[in-house]
């Protein structure tokens, strides 16, 4: 059974493999006690010898890999899952949105239409109660302020209850619809057409914000379903689950929002990668992990 070691026995087992602390290890201590061992080795892995093989790890580094260069790609991902986090809440709300407006219009007499089974699919509504209306929810204060007040209503209203569902159950619904007019002329909203390709390109999103926001690594992620040919991204079996095909469908869809937002996304993410153009062996990882070359 492996035990807890202190940073310096941290910072003697680097050496040991091979990699070189080049901005010293008073630098590296703070470092470490920052980030973490376990957080960092994500980002050591791809300089170790036997890289990208994950069944056997000897954590042995290639020759002239350096600590900074682990940092740098670190810093990297930091920054570009807080770029992407930012202009994907673009997306998430004008989403709920365009569904909030599309679904209640097109249902103005039952304005808890998200729990009609003549609207939904019979699975949902019969996990709506157990999966999200549940106690915890109702103690939101505004559907909980609802309820004092219409004491006949079982559910709030499309506009209320669909405002607190998050990002991954608002795709969820979208894929419920029973009505495939109105989940076409949904994803017209976003230049799509086909709603089987939306629905691909919206968990690809949800699925890079789910790793923004809770901070796991992105610069190597392989997407759980692969992406589907469309208009955002001619896909091949180089770049089918690559986070940089996502990243394309996330600019597609944001020009369809606002062109300039897209527009600055992107500016702000080739600013991340013309940061670190000069380091040769972050720029070789990064190419690799994409799918694409001469990303920089």
């Amino acid at each position: 059974m492996k035990q807890a070691t202190t940073v310096q026995e941290q910072i003697e087992k680097l050496k040991e493999r091979g990699l070189i602390l080049d901005i010293g290890e008073a630098k590296a201590t703070e470092i470490l006690n920052d980030i973490g061992y376990f957080r960092l080795g994500f980002y050591c892995f791809p300089f170790e010898k036997n890289y990208p093989n994950k069944g056997y790890r000897t954590h042995e580094y290639k020759e002239g890999s350096k600590f900074s260069d682990v940092v740098n790609l670190y810093y990297l991902d930091v920054d570009l899952r807080n770029v992407l986090s930012r202009y994907i809440n673009r997306i998430e709300i004008n989403f709920r949105t365009t569904i909030i407006y599309r679904a209640s219009n097109q249902y103005k007499k039952c304005n808890t239409w998200f729990i009609n089974p003549a609207v939904m699919e019979k699975k949902f509504i019969d996990d709506f109660d157990s999966k999200l209306y549940t106690d915890v929810f109702r103690r939101n204060p505004i559907i909980k302020n609802h309820h004092s007040k219409y004491l006949n209503d079982k559910y709030a209203p499309a506009w209320k209850t669909l405002e607190f569902f998050t990002f991954g159950t608002m795709v969820n619904i979208y894929k419920n619809l029973k009505n495939r007019d109105l989940k076409r002329e949904i994803a017209a909203c976003y230049n799509i057409r086909n709603e089987k390709i939306f629905t691909n390109y919206f968990n690809a999103i949800v699925e890079i914000r789910n790793i923004c926001a809770h901070g796991k690594t992105l610069f190597d992620h392989t997407l759980i379903r692969q992406l589907k040919n469309g208009p955002a991204v001619s896909i091949t079996a180089n770049n089918a689950y690559k986070p940089y095909s996502a990243i394309q469908v996330i600019v597609y869809v944001l020009k369809s929002i606002s062109n300039n937002r897209a527009n600055n996304m992107q500016e702000e993410i080739n600013l991340i990668f013309y940061r670190h153009r000069k380091n040769k062996a972050i720029c070789n990882i990064i190419n690799d992990c994409t799918g694409y070359e001469n990303i920089f």
